[in-house]
Parts: C-alpha cells; sequence; structure tokens
C-alpha cells in the first residue's frame, strides 16, 4: 500500500490549486529548456557517413528522406548482444510508430539507430511488430563520433561503469542476460536521442542526449507519473513478449 492522506473534496481542491502553481512554473522552465536547446550552435558533419538499412547502403542526408531534420534514437543493441536490444530501449521503440506521420507531417523523419548488424535489426524489428526506419552503424565510426557508444578502453576509463562491471548489482545481471552479452561489451552502447538537420545541402548535429535524462524513458513513464501509486523502483525491463505470466 502507498503512504497517502484522505481528505475532503475541498481539501483535494485547495491541495490541486497549490498543485497547479508548480506544475505551472515546471512547464515554464521547460518551455526555457527548449528555447536554450534550439539555441544550440549547429555543428557540420563533414565526414561521410554511410549506413546498413532495408533499403540498402544509405548515406545520412538520405536518411532524412527528403525532410529537413532528422531525429533518431539510439537502442541499444551491440554487435555482441546475441539475444536482443535493451529491453528498457525496446520498450521505447514499441512506443515511436504511432508518432511517425505526426513528425512527418511536421518536417522531421524518425529512425532508430543501433550497432548490431542490419540483418539482426530487422528479425527484431520484425519479432516487435515495428514500422519505424531501423538503421544500422555497423562497422562504421558514426555511433562512437558522436558519443552513442564508448570503446572498450573508454568504457573502462569511466569509474561507474567499471564499477557496475566490476560489481554488478542482481538486476543488471539479469539485464546482462536479457541481452545476452557480458556487461562489459552490454555497457559500451549508450540509448540516447540525436538531432540533424539539413539546409541548403549541408547535414547538421544539433543535440544529443542521453540517460539518465528522461526523455530516453518509454513514454509510459510519463503516464505512471500520474497514477495515484508509486510505480517499483525495480530498474528491470521486461520486452513486451516476455512479461511474467
Amino acid at each position: 500500500m502507498s503512504d497517502h492522506t484522505t481528505g475532503t473534496r475541498e481539501e483535494w481542491q485547495a491541495a490541486r490549486e497549490q498543485l497547479a502553481k508548480l506544475e505551472a512554473e515546471h512547464a515554464e522552465l521547460g518551455q526555457r529548456v527548449t528555447d536554450q536547446r534550439r539555441r544550440l550552435p549547429w555543428v557540420p558533419v563533414e565526414k561521410e557517413y554511410v549506413f546498413d538499412t532495408e533499403a540498402g547502403k544509405q548515406t545520412l542526408a538520405e536518411l532524412f528522406d527528403g525532410r529537413s531534420q532528422l531525429l533518431a534514437y539510439n537502442i541499444m543493441y551491440g554487435p555482441d548482444y546475441e539475444v536482443g536490444a535493451c529491453p528498457g530501449c525496446t520498450n521505447l521503440g514499441d512506443e515511436l510508430d504511432g508518432t511517425l506521420v505526426h513528425l512527418n507531417h511536421r518536417d522531421v523523419t524518425l529512425i532508430c539507430f543501433s550497432r548490431a548488424p542490419i540483418d539482426r535489426l530487422t528479425a527484431y524489428k520484425r519479432r516487435m511488430g515495428w514500422q519505424f526506419p531501423y538503421v544500422s552503424t555497423y562497422g562504421t565510426d558514426f555511433p562512437f563520433d558522436f558519443g552513442l557508444a564508448m570503446t572498450p578502453e573508454q568504457a573502462h576509463g569511466i569509474p561507474e561503469v567499471k564499477a557496475m562491471i566490476d560489481s554488478p548489482p542482481e538486476w543488471l545481471e539479469e539485464w546482462s542476460r536479457q541481452v545476452g552479452a557480458k556487461l562489459e561489451d552490454g555497457l559500451r552502447e549508450g540509448p540516447s536521442w540525436i538531432a540533424f538537420a539539413r539546409e541548403n545541402g549541408t547535414v547538421y548535429h544539433t543535440y544529443t542526449v542521453m540517460a539518465p535524462d528522461p526523455f530516453v524513458a518509454p513514454y509510459h513513464s510519463s503516464l505512471l507519473a500520474r497514477t495515484p501509486n508509486p510505480g517499483s523502483d525495480e530498474p528491470r525491463a521486461w520486452r513486451k513478449d516476455e512479461y511474467p505470466a
């Protein structure tokens, strides 16, 4: 049971009005963050990247599919993952398809990246029933150049990552089994969003955000924040076809 109070309708209304003031402040701060995010300088992408897609080889510019903005989520699915993508990233992937038509009509192409080879991404996409374009960065410098993945040396050079590898909590050991990779390999992938713009034939990198930012969490997390009881603190996630009975 959750720890809660009970009260009259009048008490609820008074408390709700106090909360509304805080929510308004939160919304105002959120708009300021959005404004500042859009003031970040655009950095020209000078290196040529070629990716494996379901339609064959494509450059970064071609991934825009004729639009001027590209928004991509980097799903944790490294080449060493023998079972499948990170369940938490998979949860977020489940919720992207409904946004495609709305983003496309607003000049935004939405895709997902992963470092696993394209045949594994295509099979996983089919299993999950996803419709968004799923692009492989396998064998390219792209994920390392943009901080979406780490080399083994980089991972071991970060104290927090090394600590998780050396003394993993139980849920992380289970996560390792869920993806089918050793932690030292699995944790080198970075769940993150990355955005690009295309103007006058030039592609620009405009934004990147990584976990633990809330934007990297599944969308249903924001819905659960509106429910009366707090959810479990258990960080483990399940794929939609693997929930315990």
